[in-house]
Protein backbone atom coordinates (compact mmCIF):
# COMPACT_ATOMS: atom_id res chain seq x y z
CA UNK A 1 0.00 0.00 0.00
CA UNK A 2 1.19 3.60 -0.49
CA UNK A 3 1.49 5.79 2.68
CA UNK A 4 1.65 9.52 2.39
CA UNK A 5 2.32 11.60 4.77
CA UNK A 6 0.12 14.77 4.67
CA UNK A 7 1.39 18.27 5.81
CA UNK A 8 1.75 21.74 6.21
CA UNK A 9 2.24 24.92 8.36
CA UNK A 10 -0.53 26.12 10.66
CA UNK A 11 -3.96 27.97 8.42
CA UNK A 12 -2.18 26.14 5.12
CA UNK A 13 -5.25 24.16 4.60
CA UNK A 14 -4.50 20.30 5.76
CA UNK A 15 -7.43 19.90 7.37
CA UNK A 16 -10.01 20.09 4.26
CA UNK A 17 -7.39 18.45 2.60
CA UNK A 18 -7.67 15.69 4.56
CA UNK A 19 -11.27 15.54 5.33
CA UNK A 20 -12.32 15.54 1.81
CA UNK A 21 -9.71 12.64 0.89
CA UNK A 22 -11.91 10.67 3.90
CA UNK A 23 -14.76 11.35 2.00
CA UNK A 24 -13.60 9.45 -1.42
CA UNK A 25 -12.97 7.10 1.31
CA UNK A 26 -9.26 7.39 1.87
CA UNK A 27 -8.19 6.11 5.15
CA UNK A 28 -6.75 8.96 7.11
CA UNK A 29 -5.25 8.81 10.44
CA UNK A 30 -3.81 12.08 12.13
CA UNK A 31 -0.90 12.52 14.32
CA UNK A 32 -3.00 15.76 16.21
CA UNK A 33 -6.01 13.39 16.97
CA UNK A 34 -3.55 10.59 18.42
CA UNK A 35 -1.85 12.92 20.35
CA UNK A 36 -5.06 13.97 22.07
CA UNK A 37 -6.67 10.19 22.55
CA UNK A 38 -3.39 9.62 24.13
CA UNK A 39 -3.41 12.18 27.01
CA UNK A 40 -7.05 11.22 28.26
CA UNK A 41 -7.42 10.75 32.20
CA UNK A 42 -5.13 8.11 33.82
CA UNK A 43 -3.33 7.13 30.30
CA UNK A 44 0.40 5.86 30.80
CA UNK A 45 1.45 9.00 28.84
CA UNK A 46 -0.17 11.35 30.82
CA UNK A 47 1.04 9.87 34.00
CA UNK A 48 4.70 10.20 32.37
CA UNK A 49 3.94 14.23 31.34
CA UNK A 50 2.39 14.28 34.92
CA UNK A 51 5.60 12.79 36.32
CA UNK A 52 7.75 14.85 33.58
CA UNK A 53 6.64 18.38 33.82
CA UNK A 54 4.18 18.35 37.75
CA UNK A 55 1.12 17.64 39.10
CA UNK A 56 -0.11 21.48 38.43
CA UNK A 57 -0.86 20.17 34.85
CA UNK A 58 -3.44 17.96 35.54
CA UNK A 59 -7.22 19.23 36.76
CA UNK A 60 -9.26 17.74 39.18
CA UNK A 61 -11.39 15.74 36.97
CA UNK A 62 -7.92 14.49 35.86
CA UNK A 63 -7.54 15.84 32.88
CA UNK A 64 -4.85 17.95 30.67
CA UNK A 65 -3.94 21.30 31.19
CA UNK A 66 -2.93 21.79 27.75
CA UNK A 67 -2.41 25.57 27.52
CA UNK A 68 0.01 25.86 30.73
CA UNK A 69 1.77 22.94 28.96
CA UNK A 70 1.74 24.31 25.70
CA UNK A 71 3.04 27.68 27.61
CA UNK A 72 6.04 25.57 29.00
CA UNK A 73 7.15 23.58 25.99
CA UNK A 74 6.37 26.32 23.60
CA UNK A 75 9.38 28.75 24.02
CA UNK A 76 11.62 26.11 25.36
CA UNK A 77 13.21 23.55 22.77
CA UNK A 78 14.61 21.50 25.80
CA UNK A 79 10.83 20.83 27.40
CA UNK A 80 9.47 20.22 24.31
CA UNK A 81 12.24 17.65 23.69
CA UNK A 82 11.17 16.02 26.62
CA UNK A 83 7.60 15.99 25.96
CA UNK A 84 7.90 14.80 21.88
CA UNK A 85 10.28 11.73 23.97
CA UNK A 86 7.07 10.79 25.71
CA UNK A 87 4.69 11.40 22.97
CA UNK A 88 5.98 10.87 19.78
CA UNK A 89 7.14 7.16 20.09
CA UNK A 90 3.72 6.12 20.85
CA UNK A 91 2.06 8.20 17.72
CA UNK A 92 4.49 6.62 15.58
CA UNK A 93 3.68 2.84 16.77
CA UNK A 94 -0.24 4.15 16.42
CA UNK A 95 0.53 4.80 13.34
CA UNK A 96 2.39 1.73 12.17
CA UNK A 97 -0.33 -0.73 13.76
CA UNK A 98 -3.33 1.35 11.82
CA UNK A 99 -1.46 0.64 8.45
CA UNK A 100 -0.91 -3.01 9.13
CA UNK A 101 -4.94 -3.67 9.12
CA UNK A 102 -5.54 -1.08 6.24
CA UNK A 103 -6.50 -2.65 2.49
CA UNK A 104 -6.99 0.87 0.52
CA UNK A 105 -4.91 1.73 -2.08
CA UNK A 106 -3.46 4.32 -1.15
CA UNK A 107 -3.48 6.07 3.33
CA UNK A 108 -2.61 9.54 4.80
CA UNK A 109 -0.75 10.03 7.70
CA UNK A 110 -1.72 13.40 8.99
CA UNK A 111 1.51 14.82 10.53
CA UNK A 112 1.42 18.93 10.80
CA UNK A 113 5.47 18.75 12.40
CA UNK A 114 6.25 15.75 9.94
CA UNK A 115 10.23 17.80 9.03
CA UNK A 116 10.50 19.15 12.89
CA UNK A 117 10.32 15.66 13.94
CA UNK A 118 11.80 14.01 11.01
CA UNK A 119 9.31 11.79 10.20
CA UNK A 120 9.46 11.39 6.75
CA UNK A 121 10.35 7.52 7.06
CA UNK A 122 6.82 6.58 7.84
CA UNK A 123 5.68 7.26 4.56
CA UNK A 124 6.72 7.08 0.79
CA UNK A 125 5.60 10.07 -0.80
CA UNK A 126 5.13 13.60 1.17
CA UNK A 127 2.53 15.64 0.70
CA UNK A 128 2.54 19.21 0.97
CA UNK A 129 -0.28 21.78 1.40
CA UNK A 130 1.16 25.37 1.44
CA UNK A 131 0.27 28.74 0.87
CA UNK A 132 1.48 32.58 0.96
CA UNK A 133 2.39 33.31 4.87
CA UNK A 134 -0.60 36.23 4.96
CA UNK A 135 -3.00 34.23 3.81
CA UNK A 136 -2.20 31.44 6.98
CA UNK A 137 -2.11 34.52 9.31
CA UNK A 138 -5.19 35.70 7.88
CA UNK A 139 -7.10 32.33 8.29
CA UNK A 140 -5.85 31.48 11.63
CA UNK A 141 -6.96 34.79 13.01
CA UNK A 142 -10.19 34.09 11.60
CA UNK A 143 -10.64 30.61 12.68
CA UNK A 144 -8.66 30.92 16.18
CA UNK A 145 -8.83 34.57 17.44
CA UNK A 146 -5.37 34.58 17.96
CA UNK A 147 -3.68 37.81 17.29
CA UNK A 148 -1.10 38.48 14.91
CA UNK A 149 1.62 38.45 17.39
CA UNK A 150 0.45 34.79 18.80
CA UNK A 151 0.37 33.02 14.90
CA UNK A 152 3.72 34.74 14.15
CA UNK A 153 5.33 33.06 17.34
CA UNK A 154 3.65 29.57 15.74
CA UNK A 155 4.46 30.14 12.52
CA UNK A 156 8.21 30.94 13.64
CA UNK A 157 8.19 28.05 15.62
CA UNK A 158 7.44 25.58 13.09
CA UNK A 159 9.68 24.85 10.16
CA UNK A 160 10.15 27.65 7.34
CA UNK A 161 8.34 27.31 3.72
CA UNK A 162 11.04 26.96 2.17
CA UNK A 163 12.20 23.64 4.15
CA UNK A 164 8.75 21.99 3.31
CA UNK A 165 8.74 22.85 -0.38
CA UNK A 166 12.00 21.23 -0.72
CA UNK A 167 10.90 18.15 1.43
CA UNK A 168 7.74 17.36 -0.28
CA UNK A 169 7.04 15.04 -2.97
CA UNK A 170 3.81 16.10 -4.13
CA UNK A 171 2.19 20.04 -3.90
CA UNK A 172 -1.26 21.22 -3.49
CA UNK A 173 -1.55 25.23 -3.62
CA UNK A 174 -3.44 26.48 -1.68
CA UNK A 175 -3.69 29.89 -2.40
CA UNK A 176 -7.10 30.65 -3.68
CA UNK A 177 -10.63 29.35 -2.76
CA UNK A 178 -11.89 26.06 -1.72
CA UNK A 179 -13.44 25.48 -4.70
CA UNK A 180 -9.70 25.27 -6.30
CA UNK A 181 -8.60 23.20 -3.06
CA UNK A 182 -11.03 20.97 -3.57
CA UNK A 183 -10.26 20.22 -6.54
CA UNK A 184 -6.74 20.01 -6.43
CA UNK A 185 -7.30 17.29 -3.82
CA UNK A 186 -9.00 15.25 -6.34
CA UNK A 187 -6.29 15.68 -8.72
CA UNK A 188 -3.89 14.60 -6.43
CA UNK A 189 -6.42 11.53 -5.10
CA UNK A 190 -6.55 10.55 -9.04
CA UNK A 191 -2.65 10.94 -9.29
CA UNK A 192 -2.02 8.44 -5.82
CA UNK A 193 -4.63 5.93 -7.18
CA UNK A 194 -2.85 5.56 -10.60
CA UNK A 195 0.63 5.92 -8.65
CA UNK A 196 -0.54 3.12 -6.00
CA UNK A 197 -2.19 0.51 -9.20
CA UNK A 198 1.48 1.09 -10.85
CA UNK A 199 3.44 0.21 -6.90
CA UNK A 200 1.47 -2.78 -7.05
Amino acid sequence: MLVVALTGGIGSGKSAVSHHLESLGVPVIDADRLAHKMVEPNSPALEEIQSAFGHHLIDTQGRLDRATLREIVFDNPSERKRLEAILHPRIKKAMEDWLKVQSAPYAILVIPLLFETSQMTLADRVLLVDSDESLQIKRVSERDGLSREQITQILDAQVDRRTRLSGADDIIDNNGNLDDLIQATNRQHEFYMAYATKKN
